[in-house]
């Protein structure tokens, strides 16, 4: 089982940033998910994944547009959505699944 597979399967709620090096609006995202895992704290695991050093992970989850922030509890997908979202955008649907 890959690392990416075990960290998805926690029951810790998992946000996933998919990234890339040249998309602007991912540059956008770190100071956004900093404030997220400071409200959270441990109660999520946030990952950034850039799609063009993880490209089997992104085909895998059919990444086609970056920022895409996908959440996994207990291995499954219970949220997806593609472009940036703000920090209480995020801070709110996480609360769901904590």
């Amino acid at each position: 089982m890959s690392k990416f597979s075990e960290i998805i399967a926690s029951d810790k709620p998992t946000l996933i940033d998919f990234a890339a090096e040249w998309c602007q609006p991912c540059k956008m995202m770190p100071p956004i998910l900093k404030e997220v895992k400071k409200q959270l704290g441990d109660k999520v695991r946030i990952l950034k994944i850039d799609v063009d050093k993880n490209p089997a992970i992104a085909q895998k989850h059919q990444i086609q547009s970056v920022p895409t922030m996908m959440v996994f509890k207990s291995g499954k997908i219970v949220f997806r959505q593609s472009g940036v979202m703000q920090a209480n955008q995020i801070v709110q649907m996480m609360q769901q699944y904590v």
